[in-house]
């Protein structure tokens, strides 16, 4: 009974269908697996069908191509390629005038920035006939690459890439008076060779320290008739003067898109975004500046400023520079000799439309605006600049002046050496003395280097005013000390500011305080003793005996002799 009672409720066997059904469960089984497949089918059928249509039109190797310089070179019939790497514009100078000297021997060449291209496709430069890569490379601080050039060094200490076939030479740039002297010169020279390349002139090594330009000139002359040795080709004619920027004159242009001085990012002094460098300067206000001596005729200044908020770190041995601006009574004067107005908007573009650098400074702005923030004016120009000048001297013998300092000739050399350099004329100087003289400003604009960065919580800034007479009677002034000297805040509530940036350095003081420290430099250290006595100090620690030496030279020695153009600047 209990069984019977049991079995009443159960339910009915699986196999049992209710009377009514009209599918069985096997129907409906087998519909939904037809119904997946459709579905599967279709919607694999549809991918497929969409991604040969989204591959044409995103290929994958475009960002490949565009940072390729073999494939530049390829497509615009150069077979020359000069590397720099440059902290102040002179070693992208020395390409520059090496990569225009190429049509000469009927060869076409380019400068370029390693920063912006994949180095390694030097493997692949062989591919291009009678294909040459030449580097222009500076040392900085100790014994480091610069900036633009940090990458290459980088790829170079880890890459085990064959550059066999690879054909290069080498000019470096640095300063005896530095330990590692031309270090990255050497480096990227040897290490090219390990590699596999090949040397076809030996490693050019210009000292600041001395006369760069002379060094480069007598390693110039040199190396074209080595390369025309290797590859079996002739000088083709006379150096002549070939104009690499056209001018472009605005006459109705909307004023927020004209440079008025920044360095990088339009309006970037409007509106400061982080992170901050070379490229993009944080506006410090400046919150102190006051005169450390008392009487004398130099002037030494002690400035202050804030980088609260910039996110910007400084540790003693860092390098702290500042983007001056030139005197506006040197620009005024420029403009007067040269008769032109220099509010004129303008644009300098380059004529190879396939290079990367489309301007020589941010364009467009005004011809004052140029001369103020972006071009040298005070210091000696170089003989490249005297020999495109020369040829708008319209007296014959002012002409031949020009073109004689500009020779290789000894004669030439000591003419330059004497009336350019020891009398420190500058390129107003120079306008003023030959007065036959008065070239197209643009093209001046075109031919002058860039005003460089000048190397100098709160930042602190100790430097002497440099102003001094020259052997012709005129009166020379530092260009970043004398704007930094007008640089006084002042008690309306106006900030006066000063665009900075940090750049990170290996040296450092010792890392406990106890250590004792020589220090000797040339000029005054004042400075430098002063930055490194409050980083020492530890509350509670005895610090070390600290010996600040002067390093008396001999006037006709480098560091005197160039005494006048440089700033010294520290933290204290």
């Amino acid at each position: 009974m209990g069984d019977s009672a049991m079995d009443s409720t159960l339910p009915p066997p699986e196999s049992a269908v209710p009377e009514g059904t009209l599918f069985s469960m096997t129907d409906v089984f087998l519909f939904s697996v037809i119904v997946g497949l459709l579905s599967y089918w279709f919607l694999f059928r549809k991918k497929k069908e969409e991604i040969p249509e989204f591959t044409k039109i995103q290929p994958t190797t475009s960002s490949v191509r565009e940072s390729s310089f073999v494939e530049k070179m390829k497509k615009t019939g150069r077979n020359i390629v000069v590397f720099y790497g440059s902290q102040t514009g002179t070693a992208e100078e020395f390409a520059n005038r090496l990569s225009k000297d190429a049509h000469r021997y009927g060869m076409r060449g380019m400068s370029a920035d390693p920063e912006e291209y994949d180095l390694s496709d030097l493997s692949r430069l062989s591919e291009i006939d009678n294909s040459l890569a030449v580097f222009c490379m500076a040392t900085y601080g100790e014994g480091d690459p610069t900036d633009n050039a940090q990458d290459f060094y980088d790829w170079l200490q880890e890459t085990d890439t064959d550059l066999t076939g690879l054909r290069f030479a080498v000019f470096g740039l640095g300063n005896k008076t530095y330990e590692h002297f031309n270090a990255m010169g050497k480096y990227v020279d040897k290490r090219l060779e390990q590699l596999g390349a090949q040397r076809i002139f030996e490693l050019g090594m210009g000292d600041d320290d001395g006369n760069l330009e002379e060094d480069f000139i007598t390693w110039r002359e040199q190396f074209w008739p080595a390369v025309c040795e290797h590859f079996g080709v002739e000088a083709t004619g006379e150096e002549s003067s070939i104009r690499q920027y056209e001018l472009v004159v605005h006459t109705d242009i909307n004023m927020n898109k004209v440079y008025t001085g920044e360095v990088g990012r339009l309006k970037s002094y409007e509106s400061q975004k982080p992170p901050f460098d070379a490229k993009n300067p944080f506006l410090a206000p400046v919150t102190l500046n006051r005169k450390l001596n008392q009487g004398g005729e130099r002037h030494l200044m002690h400035l202050e400023l804030d980088i609260s908020g910039s996110k910007i770190r400084y540790e003693s041995g860092d390098h702290v520079a500042v983007y001056p601006a030139n005197d506006t009574s040197l620009v005024n004067q420029i403009g007067e000799i040269l008769g032109v107005d220099l509010d004129i908007i303008m644009s300098l573009n380059n004529l190879d439309e396939e290079s990367n650098k489309k301007h020589p400074f941010p364009c467009p702005t005004t011809y004052r605006t140029a001369l103020t923030y972006y071009l040298d004016i005070t210091n000696p120009p170089r003989t490249n600049v005297l020999y495109e000048l020369a040829q708008y001297a319209t007296d014959l013998n002012e002409q031949e002046h020009l073109r004689k300092m500009a020779s290789s000739a000894a004669e030439g050399k000591t003419l330059y050496h004497s009336w350019v350099l020891e009398a420190r004329r500058n390129i107003l100087a120079i306008l003023q003395d030959v007065s036959s003289l008065r070239p197209p400003i643009d093209h001046l604009c075109e031919l002058l280097p860039r005003l460089q960065a000048r190397h100098p919580h709160s930042i602190h800034i100790c430097a002497v005013v440099v102003e001094y007479e020259t052997k012709t009677g005129r009166v020379n002034k530092g260009v970043a000390t004398t704007w930094l000297k007008n640089k006084v805040p002042n008690e309306n509530g106006h900030k006066v500011m000063v665009p900075m940036y940090v750049r990170k350095s290996q040296f450092r003081l010792p890392f406990k305080p106890s250590t004792p420290i020589i220090m000797i430099g040339p000029g005054t250290p004042q400075g430098e003793c002063a930055a490194a006595v409050p980083d020492q100090l530890v509350p509670g620690v005895a610090i070390g005996w600290m010996c600040c030496l002067l390093a008396i030279v001999p006037v006709s020695s480098g560091c005197q002799r160039w005494a006048p153009s440089r700033t010294a600047v520290a933290r204290s």
